[in-house]
């Protein structure tokens, strides 16, 4: 694994792009995302508004209803410190909404989920890696090394 320089979080034009998804969910058209994708809607930590993010949804676990999403800017990103300072969150998958808490995952976790992610999605693993900031060989010990770096985060359902 090489380490790329950090990304940037977009501005301008891309920053408009990035969040065009956000609208399909206003509009009720989520469901044209599947199940690939999140609609996350958090706390501001310092405004106490509600924010909204998408982002992909790498991993599902259909037993707990929990899903895994990647911090693409690492813990810099908004939306990650956000979640730490206040953990409540609302998570849309498609059609339905449902109350979540969101929990970090240790590295060695983010290892594993990274690894099975490159072996689900050949393609678009390696793009995913350059994108957060790596470039990979395509073995599993890169991947998991590139995933034991990136912040993921599991939102539970709430009890």
């Amino acid at each position: 694994m090489k380490v790329l320089d950090a990304p940037q979080p977009p501005s301008g034009l891309r920053r408009l792009f990035f969040r065009s998804p956000i609208h399909l969910y206003r509009a009720h058209l989520g469901w044209l995302l599947g199940g690939r994708f999140m609609l996350l809607t958090h706390t501001g930590r310092v405004s106490g508004r509600p924010r909204r993010v998408v982002i992909e949804a790498i991993d599902h676990d259909p037993r707990d209803g929990s899903y895994v999403g990647p911090s693409g800017y690492g813990r810099r990103s908004d939306w990650y410190r956000n979640i730490l300072a206040n953990p409540d969150v609302t998570v849309q998958v498609g059609r339905g909404a449902q109350a979540m808490t969101a929990t970090p995952l240790p590295p060695s976790e983010g290892g594993e989920l990274m690894a099975r992610y490159a072996v689900r999605y050949p393609r678009l693993a390696p793009r995913l890696a350059r994108f957060m900031g790596f470039e990979v060989d395509g073995s599993q010990d890169d991947y998991r090394a590139v995933g034991e770096r990136i912040s993921f985060v599991r939102f539970t359902p709430s009890r």
